[in-house]
């Protein structure tokens, strides 16, 4: 049951627990409960809504980082990270596997904006021996969501 809310509340976090109730076909009490339970012990930690960027005035401008770095002694990757995570400019930052070690998708003004937490903050921090920047063009799909601007796709017209 829990595993069917939460799918419910990804794809949809306004749901009202009466409509997962429904949907679900429990009682909108169970559903409360559940909820709450996986609220408090962080299983739920947040609710945020899906935003498709390009269409905001003030789109800034997002890059996912690959960083390497050297795990410490007494901290393993955690150290270094969690000193990563509290940059502003890190919305998002995963441990991989492959050829980094960490994934950051990072949020800037501008390209030097970026470019400049990398070589100013990121690259400078002890224990990070190197980063690779990919700025982000185009946002297709995010978060489940599929961003559909009803741009319409003109194959080439071949001719034998």
């Amino acid at each position: 049951m829990k595993n069917e809310i939460l799918r419910l509340l990804r794809r949809n976090g306004r749901l009202s627990f009466e409509e997962i109730a429904v949907q679900l076909d429990i009682p909108a009490e169970t559903v409360r409960t559940v909820v709450s339970e996986m609220e408090e012990s962080g299983v739920i930690s947040g609710y945020q809504a899906v935003i498709d960027d390009s269409l905001l005035p003030e789109t800034k401008v997002k890059a996912i980082i690959e960083v390497n770095i050297r795990p410490q002694r007494d901290g393993g990757f955690d150290k270094i990270a969690l000193r990563i995570a509290k940059f502003s400019e890190v919305d998002s930052m995963y441990l991989i596997s492959g050829g980094y070690d960490l994934e950051l998708e990072v949020r800037g003004d501008s390209l030097q904006a970026i470019a400049a937490f990398v070589s100013g903050k990121l690259a400078t921090i002890d224990g990070v021996t190197s980063t690779a920047t990919r700025f982000i063009l185009k946002k297709y799909k995010e978060a489940g969501r599929i961003f559909d601007h009803d741009e319409e796709y003109k194959r080439l017209k071949v001719t034998p």
